[in-house]
């Protein structure tokens, strides 16, 4: 768990940092940081940048990075051996982001490395809030199977050619940003009234309107035959697909806490003003009901993804 992270905002600030990072691999715990680029704007204007290759350890071949990478992003062994190492990199990032809100795409990810990655060589935790521009798109476009940064492109009709290189893909995040900005005006009064619309979307979606694709279940999966309820925005899907997920795995759906539940997942309450102490009337239940001896587990949302991959 990543205590001190930052919280995941649906916001429109004037001024942030657009990060992006390339690495060897998805795994914060086994690959390794090769790329870090920031910009910052305050304002809305450009008015510092921050790009940097990585040297990651040598792998058993004496290279730093596989054909793969090289190919993806553009970035060689001999570029790597002469680039700083990761201390020095982090270091100075730190200072170039301060306690800024970052923005980027899938920044989750990106945050992720970074916080594992501050924590080893800075010895301190990554704590800025963030927006994720894939979190904005699918929430402005639930109609849309993907939302990756090359679909987002090629939506606003943005050349994705320079992808994968860090401070490039920043550029294309900031553009695709103030695209969904733009698109937030049209077809929202303001920022305030599309983060009502998405609340209300959020619990149009009932338990009994999920139905299961599969007509074979793992029955020794972790949520099959369990009752899972949510509660909160949930940062990486819609609550829909979550609850289809869970009904695709064998499991049960329900819309409020009760003795039979056995996993409540927490997504994101930030927002909603009515909630005291940071907890939602599900969570204080399920508590109450754990603390009675009922068998009902309060898991955060990456916990619940966790679940998901089980096997």
């Amino acid at each position: 768990m990543r205590e001190k992270k930052g919280k995941s905002l649906i916001e429109a600030p004037d001024s942030f940092v657009i990060i992006d990072i390339e690495t060897t691999g998805l795994m914060p715990d086994w690959d390794d940081i090769i790329e870090v680029g920031a910009i910052r704007y305050e304002h809305g204007i450009e008015v510092r940048r921050f790009s940097s290759l990585v040297k990651p350890p040598v792998c058993e071949d004496g290279s730093y990075i596989d054909d793969y990478i090289i190919e993806l992003t553009g970035i060689t062994n001999e570029m790597l051996s002469t680039a700083p190492n990761i201390e020095n990199v982090l270091s100075d990032l730190d200072s170039f982001i301060g306690n800024s809100i970052l923005i980027g795409h899938n920044v989750n990810f990106d945050i992720n490395f970074l916080y594992d990655n501050f924590e080893e060589y800075l010895g301190k935790s990554l704590s800025n809030d963030f927006i994720d521009t894939m979190r904005l798109s699918r929430n402005l476009h639930p109609e849309e199977k993907h939302h990756r940064l090359s679909d987002l492109c090629q939506r606003y009709e943005l050349s994705y050619s320079s992808a994968h290189r860090s401070i490039n893909d920043c550029e294309l995040t900031y553009s695709c940003y103030k695209h969904l900005l733009s698109e937030i005006d049209d077809k929202f009064s303001d920022f305030n009234s599309f983060i009502k619309s998405r609340r209300r979307r959020s619990y149009e979606v009932k338990a009994k309107d999920i139905q299961s694709n599969c007509t074979n279940f793992d029955i020794t999966h972790p949520l099959f035959g369990k009752v899972c309820v949510f509660t909160g925005v949930l940062e990486k899907v819609t609550r829909k697909d979550a609850m289809q997920l869970v009904a695709n795995l064998g499991g049960i759906n329900g819309d409020n806490v009760t003795k039979k539940t056995n996993f409540l997942i927490l997504g994101n309450n930030d927002y909603c003003k009515t909630i005291k102490d940071g907890k939602s009337n599900k969570q204080k239940k399920a508590e109450k009901l754990k603390l009675a001896g009922c068998d009902i587990e309060v898991l955060p949302e990456s916990v619940f993804y966790d679940l998901l991959e089980s096997e």
